[in-house]
């Protein structure tokens, strides 16, 4: 008999009811050091004054009134995002696969206004995650997110991560976009090679095209600047953003230039709950916060900090992990045992990871984890690594 829910998730044995800065509690009472973050959503960690303040004074004030009538809190996220990035014009999603299915519907209307309508073809990357609809299932490629929901949507093509000229030669008169994640989450905390998205603007510059960026898991201070193409010193065209961006709420952006956006005019897009009140006073709040003096200087310190550890964890048990990968706090350790035995023996020790892609177990903590929290961590996962070694 199939289960009340559907059975799509191997979830862990696991319930919990409440969580307080970086810390879970199970309804018994126990206590779990989350370096988690809900898979990198959790980004003041939990229960958060600032942000249980944002919501629930709209909560007592107005849930929805849909996009039909202007919504003064989304405008004011709109604002923020754009004084804190490349961006010109935002849209306000609920998820990060409503954004990326934005930046493709974007780009490929850029060109339809422009009198290109043959310039819709997207060139992706092998390994790549952008979400579970049968668009962004198609952009990304792969058997283990297509098999079985053939036939896909067409207009993608996948080369090689970090391979700039198989990039270049897969650009034609089709070509409309190149759509990269800088750092892919799911295949395993993989940063794209130094330099490799200053040769893709520097591509897309040459060939006309548009450069769409992927930071829904990376954005928003995750890799210790408030954006990850911060780190190399160019400019999207487009970027879809969620995760941390809500802090657990469900929320999401696709941001743009003028120009790139410049074919979604009146009737081309819309969302029923995109940017409602609730949704965007707590992200607004959390912008607020992560972009105040001083606190992406603190990530960087933290990921330094964290990362350092892990290092040395890695040196100590060399049975269970093979190195350390990622960039602030989105950070990931490449296994030797298999990721999901680090994971369930972190459970037993009190500790929650995330699984990713080519067995990795990333660590996500809240963007403003403690110092001793960070070392707690660690120890924590110690006690992992020695169950693992050890059989238990």
């Amino acid at each position: 008999m199939i289960p009340v829910l559907l059975p799509t998730y191997a979830r862990a044995p696991i319930a919990f009811e409440r969580g307080e800065g970086s810390w879970l509690y199970t309804g018994d009472g126990e206590r779990y050091l989350d370096a988690g973050g809900g898979i990198a959503v959790n980004s003041l960690g939990h229960a958060h004054p600032a942000l249980v303040r944002a919501l629930t004074t709209q909560a007592e004030r107005l849930w929805h009134t849909s996009n039909l009538y202007g919504v003064p809190n989304q405008t004011a996220l709109a604002e923020a995002l754009v004084r804190h990035s490349f961006a010109d014009t935002v849209f306000v999603t609920n998820s990060g696969t409503e954004s990326m299915e934005c930046a493709v519907k974007m780009a490929r209307s850029r060109f339809a206004r422009n009198s290109a309508q043959g310039r819709n073809r997207i060139i992706t990357f092998e390994g790549s995650f952008h979400g579970r609809s049968l668009g962004m299932i198609s952009a990304a490629g792969g058997a283990k997110l297509t098999d079985g929901f053939e036939p896909l949507l067409p207009g993608f093509v996948q080369v090689p991560f970090g391979d700039i000229a198989a990039v270049e030669a897969a650009v034609d008169d089709t070509t409309a976009a190149v759509m990269i994640e800088p750092v892919q989450g799911e295949s395993g905390i993989i940063p794209a090679p130094d330099g490799f998205l200053r040769k893709l603007r520097e591509l897309c510059d040459r060939h006309g095209i548009l450069l769409v960026l992927d930071e829904i898991q990376c954005g928003l201070g995750r890799t210790g600047r408030l954006f990850a193409y911060e780190w190399e010193d160019i400019e999207p065209d487009i970027m879809g953003l969620a995760k941390g961006i809500g802090g657990g709420f469900p929320l999401g952006a696709c941001v743009a230039t003028e120009d790139a956006a410049s074919g979604m005019t009146v009737g081309k897009h819309g969302s029923t709950f995109g940017g409602n009140p609730l949704a965007s006073a707590v992200g607004t709040a959390i912008v607020d916060i992560v972009t105040a003096p001083g606190f992406l200087e603190s990530v960087r310190n933290s990921g330094e900090r964290l990362r350092a550890g892990l290092e040395a964890l890695v040196l100590d048990h060399k049975r269970v992990f093979r190195s350390v990968r990622g960039k602030g706090l989105m950070l990931g350790l490449v296994c030797e045992a298999p990721n999901s035995d680090v994971i369930a023996a972190g459970h037993d020790a009190r500790v929650v990871t995330i699984p990713a892609g080519n067995n990795v177990v990333r660590v996500l903590p809240p963007l403003n984890i403690a110092g001793d929290e960070i070392d707690e961590v660690v120890k924590r996962l110690r006690r992992a690594a020695a169950a693992v070694e050890s059989g238990k």
